[in-house]
């Protein structure tokens, strides 16, 4: 069980037994809402990493695949845009500094702390 028993704060308010039930869904998709308000109040949806008894580790955003390590042009240019390092020319002057539209992405990571879980949604099977 990937469940860790670390202390949370001095007033021991979490919930062990909730977070022993989520362990049960770590690898898997899960909606988290919380009793805060405003956007964080409509649910975080995401891959349960990691649990312990005071925090829900999920990823909410898969980062980008790791870029070849071979030359990107070595199967041609599929798409029929000119590979240009990544980057758009200004006026053929050279690199502009601006990524082009296959922007790499770094992901996210969401940490719930237990104690403010106001309902926790998985699938049944």
């Amino acid at each position: 069980m990937a469940f860790l028993n670390s202390g949370c704060n001095s007033n021991g308010s979490c919930n062990i037994n909730l977070a022993r039930h989520i362990c049960e869904f770590i690898g898997e998709t899960v909606t988290i809402f919380t009793t805060s308000g405003g956007v964080s109040g409509c649910g975080f949806t995401g891959v349960v990493l990691s649990v312990n008894a005071c925090f829900v580790r999920l990823i909410t955003e898969q980062g980008s695949a790791p870029s070849s390590p071979i030359a990107e042009n070595i199967c041609g240019d599929f798409e029929g845009k000119s590979r240009n390092l990544g980057f758009d020319t200004v006026g053929g002057a050279g690199m502009s500094g601006h990524r082009r539209e296959e922007r790499r992405r770094l992901g996210s990571i969401c940490d719930i702390p237990i104690e403010n879980i106001a309902a926790f949604c998985h699938n049944t099977v």
